[in-house]
């Protein structure tokens, strides 16, 4: 899917992998990025992509929810926008 193969890229998208929450990566070499987009790419209900400061953010949010989607977040700083929590 495009990670490395290394131990630790391997640890880390077993944990991803196999978690009941939403992880959250540090990546700063965008390689879980890519990761991630490959693995959604064959997800049946789909995948989006948006960040906090796009306008329409919480509407892509809404439609995840409502049907099913993966969504991937991106540039997230230190502080979550409060709608998320």
């Amino acid at each position: 899917f495009g990670l490395p193969n290394d131990t630790l890229s391997i640890e880390n998208a077993i944990i991803m992998d196999t978690s009941r929450r939403w992880p959250l990566l540090i990546d700063p070499q965008r390689q879980g990025n890519k990761y991630i987009k490959n693995m959604g790419a064959k997800v049946e209900s789909g995948m989006d992509v948006c960040k906090l400061g796009d306008p329409q953010f919480l509407r892509v949010m809404e439609l995840g929810v409502q049907f099913g989607k993966w969504i991937l977040l991106e540039n997230v700083g230190e502080h979550l926008d409060p709608a998320l929590e």
